[in-house]
């Protein structure tokens, strides 16, 4: 059978329509990598620190790529646990309460928090309170991360986790040769379906985890401004 035949014949615009979506997931995962390096570099520089930076790998398929993320974004929800444990450890109860307290001043948070990490690091920059009271103040990161973590385990777990994103140089044929060889044959309608599926998700998860980055970032430029 051709392969114009094997892909919906009714709808010759699906070639281009699949390539299209492996560009747009393609372009997900790589905004996320440069979101979760910049959140590492704030943490890094500010918070004292030591988050591995990533990067996507072209010789390798989503799942792998997925899996670097993942890992990447366990290794930061690490960390913000660790600074609420320190915390925690450091400051009398009704001051860690504070922290917490939407009722209280966010200026008199950033110096609580400011000041534990001046005794636990030693020295610190002017930034740290900051970062530390958006990071445990707001649960936004937190429940980006772990919907984004969720989500991409899902897509490394499905029938688009075994394609290789370094395709997309290819021509439109190698291209959708490469796509269909990572799954069976009569599993095309999946494989297109999953692409549309997850991607939507993905996409809103995305946006939602990038924009509360910038949200930390952004104040910590402010700060220096």
């Amino acid at each position: 059978m051709a392969l114009s035949d094997l892909l919906y014949p009714e709808n010759p615009k699906r070639r281009q329509e699949l390539i299209h979506l492996h560009r747009e997931l393609l372009d997900c995962m790589s905004m996320n990598f440069q979101a979760t390096n910049e959140l590492a570099g704030v943490l890094n520089a500010h918070l004292g620190c030591t988050i591995t930076y990533i990067r996507m790998r072209e010789s390798s398929t989503i799942k792998e790529n997925c899996d670097i993320i993942i890992q990447a974004m366990h290794e930061i929800q690490c960390q913000v646990q660790k600074i609420d444990r320190d915390m925690k450890e450091k400051l009398e109860p009704v001051l860690y309460q504070k922290l917490y307290d939407i009722e209280e001043p966010e200026l008199e948070k950033i110096a609580i928090a400011h000041k534990v990490f001046s005794t636990v690091l030693g020295k610190v920059t002017s930034d740290a309170g900051v970062v530390a009271i958006k990071l445990l103040s707001s649960n936004l990161i937190t429940l980006t991360v772990c919907k984004l973590v969720s989500l991409l385990a899902r897509i490394g777990a499905s029938v688009l986790g075994g394609i290789s994103i370094a395709i997309l140089g290819l021509g439109m044929e190698m291209i959708l040769h490469a796509i269909l060889g990572a799954v069976e044959r009569n599993h095309l309608l999946a494989a297109v379906r999953s692409y549309e599926e997850h991607l939507a998700e993905f996409k809103e998860a995305s946006e939602k985890y990038q924009h509360a980055i910038r949200e930390v970032t952004s104040l910590v430029r402010l700060q220096v401004q």
